[in-house]
């Protein structure tokens, strides 16, 4: 059974603002491998967290904050190349992806191969505008596996 309970420092979320928390929700949940694990709400505003299904043994979420003030003033924090990365595993899915994002009028980067260690990337631009890379084959997962994996 894994510790519930945080045991050392970790680095756990990464929080953006969002001027449409639904539309955000809408287009994570559609668009890339994250599943709503909570909402919050309060007199300031409401906020939601994401994150890959099951992801146990090393949570980390994406957390959207639609300040009440704030509400329908874009805020882009990633833009114009600072960005969350996805990868994927096959190269197609960065072409379905970015075809899914294309007809949806929210492609960035067109599909291209880069020299490693980047690979095969496209990007798309979330509804507050901020920029989320869809790699294949980059190897950030194996990378860091192969260096404290057993």
């Amino acid at each position: 059974m894994l510790e519930k309970k945080l045991t050392e420092a970790r680095w756990t979320h990464i929080a953006l603002p969002s001027c449409d928390l639904d539309k955000a929700i809408e287009f994570y949940t559609t668009m890339t491998p994250l599943v709503v694990v909570s909402r919050h709400e309060d007199k300031d505003g409401r906020n939601a967290w994401l994150s890959n299904d099951n992801q146990v043994e090393t949570p980390f979420v994406l957390v959207l904050v639609e300040f009440a003030k704030d509400k329908g003033k874009q805020q882009p924090q990633l833009s114009p190349f600072a960005h969350l990365g996805m990868e994927v595993p096959n190269r197609e899915d960065v072409d379905r992806i970015a075809a899914e994002a294309r007809e949806m009028g929210c492609l960035h980067w067109e599909p291209l191969e880069l020299p490693a260690p980047v690979g095969y990337i496209c990007a798309l631009k979330d509804p507050d505008g901020n920029v989320v890379e869809i790699s294949h084959n980059q190897q950030v997962f194996e990378e860091v596996r192969t260096l404290w994996g057993s």
